[in-house]
């Protein structure tokens, strides 16, 4: 009697295991979105750090090129060659082309609510022409006493105050 309750212990455990072990994988979506979302990491950690290197190494003053103006170059040719799209979004009330740099749709809107709530990233996958893409967006903070030199409205500022805003093709 104590084997047979043992096992159906031990199966109703299995059992449960499964049903949660299934919600974990079913949660985790489809390979496609998980091999996107590892790209995309990897371009945010590439824009990023060449956006602090430039401004860290090059940028002396306000009238010089800024390594926002740089990485905006490079997502201008990186959406004209067709890889992929990304935007650099202010997310503060105060933007120097508001109708370039504000959120544009539901998805930028919604993000510049979730990372300004603490969030580091929003994402959802959406259907375009009957292409699928992840759209995400991370978190953008001043990172360096020099973005306060042309951005001094950010000083003192510990949180995000803009986010790159991706739309990359899923890597089926």
């Amino acid at each position: 009697m104590k084997k047979q309750n043992y096992l159906f212990a031990g199966l109703a455990v299995i059992s449960l295991s499964l049903v949660f072990l299934h919600d974990v994988v079913t949660a985790d979506e489809d390979p496609a979105v998980t091999r996107t979302r590892q790209h995309v990491e990897m371009l945010d950690t590439l824009y990023k750090t060449a956006i602090v290197l430039i401004t860290d190494k090059y940028v002396t003053d306000p009238s010089k090129f800024s390594g926002a103006s740089a990485a905006k170059m490079l997502f201008d040719t990186m959406k004209e060659n067709g890889y992929h799209e990304v935007r650099l979004v202010g997310l503060t009330d105060i933007l120097v082309n508001p109708g370039i740099n504000a959120p544009q749709d539901d998805f930028e809107k919604a993000a510049k609510e979730k990372i300004l709530a603490g969030e580091a990233t929003h994402e959802e996958v959406v259907t375009m022409e009957d292409k699928r893409y992840l759209r995400k967006a991370t978190a953008v903070p001043v990172v360096l006493e020099r973005c306060v030199m042309c951005h001094g409205n950010f000083a003192g500022n510990d949180g995000a105050i803009g986010s790159l805003m991706y739309t990359v093709p899923l890597i089926e």
